[in-house]
């Protein structure tokens, strides 16, 4: 339950072609919510859902975060980027198809936003990659997981 809501966001396989977004991801998941078909969103509406008005608490720990990488020179700012949603930049778009992510000394992450449409439903699915690039790298992705799987189920519950 989400917000008062009763929303199943679940733990899905990644789509086929998700890795070669991020050739050589160290870590890749993916997590879907049913919207409905005329709730249907573009995929960039949908991105959009997701970050926007976030809760405090996630708000609480990305400033956490930006103060704790900050002395190790990491990439607390993409105000530079010219195509955003929310902080992340924008890689790549289409109707259905929206690729999020940042390229940093210490990982590259990807995060893939896609609508799913059958005749019946649209689901939101939001997979992350990320590859690492060396030991700070690897252990921050082991420090952020825990919250990763937290955030993204609180941001897809923001879509419907």
């Amino acid at each position: 339950m989400f917000g008062g809501r009763e929303i199943e966001i679940i733990e899905i396989a990644p789509s086929d072609d998700a890795a070669g977004v991020l050739p050589g991801s160290d870590f890749i998941d993916a997590y879907s919510v049913s919207i409905g078909l005329s709730a249907a969103p573009d995929a960039r509406t949908a991105a959009l859902r997701m970050v926007s008005d976030r809760p405090a608490w996630i708000g609480a720990l990305m400033t956490l975060r930006n103060i704790l990488v900050a002395p190790f020179g990491l990439v607390t700012d993409t105000s530079e980027a010219r195509d955003r949603v929310g902080i992340f930049p924008v890689l790549e778009q289409s109707a259905d198809r929206i690729v999020l992510g940042l390229d940093d000394k210490h990982l590259d992450f990807r995060v893939i936003v896609e609508l799913r449409k059958t005749s019946v439903e649209c689901s939101v699915v939001a997979t992350t990659l990320v590859a690492t690039h060396n030991l700070l790298g690897r252990v921050y992705l082991a420090m952020i997981l825990p919250f990763h799987r937290v955030i993204v189920k609180a941001m897809l519950a923001r879509v419907p």
